[in-house]
């Protein structure tokens, strides 16, 4: 398994994931046909294109799922694939309509290294339910790839102290969310990613990097900090439960 978790896309000042060069660039030295899958986004050409024009530097060659005789087909031949960022409720309904649900897994089981962006994150997990989206589509169910057996909560924002705003943070809500579930939820700061590699039961490894620390939430405990660089090979043990309650 091989997996490349990105909380973002576009870092401040930077070109479109110019942020995340060096991890990218080492997994396209062995996979450099890259299926994109564009469907968080409305306009899947052009979205498409601006992803093209970003990985082709670093030695992908990209192809859009949408283009593809069947989607389906495409996914298992595939040997890296790449899920953008959106809309992950848009997203997610898609997976569930063409298909491509049950592929994505049998094909990141076999080796088929899977990238994720924002809402293409999200679906690493077992669930949406830690997506800062709006439901702006209604899939048939909140029942994500589930490639880890963790949550995430990709663009992870601290509280303001200086901020007048009085909803809720995103800590308050993620905190919500264990009321009712008991699965841990990785926050990823902007400008992070998390790597997870390995065959299950023979040491796969996940690894944070990139230029921030992550927060870690867990049912009836206070959040962790992480520093960039540390083993969460831990929360690869998770086993997640739903609708527990309080």
């Amino acid at each position: 398994m091989e997996l490349l978790l990105l909380s973002n896309s576009t870092a401040p000042g930077r070109a479109f994931l110019d942020h995340a060069r060096e991890p990218l660039s080492a997994l396209f030295a062995d996979r450099p046909d890259v299926l994109f899958v564009p469907y968080a986004n409305a306009d899947h050409d052009g979205y498409t294109a601006t992803v093209r024009a970003a990985l082709e530097p670093m030695g992908a060659a990209v192809r859009g799922v949408h283009r593809a005789e069947s989607p389906a087909e495409a996914v298992r031949g595939a040997a890296a694939v790449f899920v953008g960022g959106g809309n992950t409720f848009r997203l997610l309904d898609a997976l569930w309509t063409f298909g491509l649900v049950e592929p994505l897994r049998a094909a990141v089981a076999a080796g088929t290294a899977y990238i994720g962006s924002s809402a293409g994150t999200n679906m690493a997990g077992p669930s949406l339910r830690t997506t800062n989206d709006m439901p702006i589509a209604q899939p048939p169910t909140f029942e994500a790839l589930g490639l880890v057996p963790f949550q995430l909560n990709p663009h992870y924002l601290d509280p303001d102290p200086g901020s007048t705003h009085m909803g809720e943070t995103r800590e308050q809500r993620i905190t919500e969310f264990l009321e009712r579930n008991d699965v841990p939820v990785l926050g990823l700061r902007e400008g992070g990613w998390l790597r997870v590699s390995g065959t299950p039961g023979e040491g796969r490894r996940a690894l944070l990097a990139g230029d921030h620390p992550a927060r870690l939430f867990t049912r009836a405990s206070a959040p962790r900090e992480y520093p960039s660089g540390a083993d969460l090979s831990f929360l690869l043990d998770t086993v997640p439960r739903f609708d527990v309650g309080s």
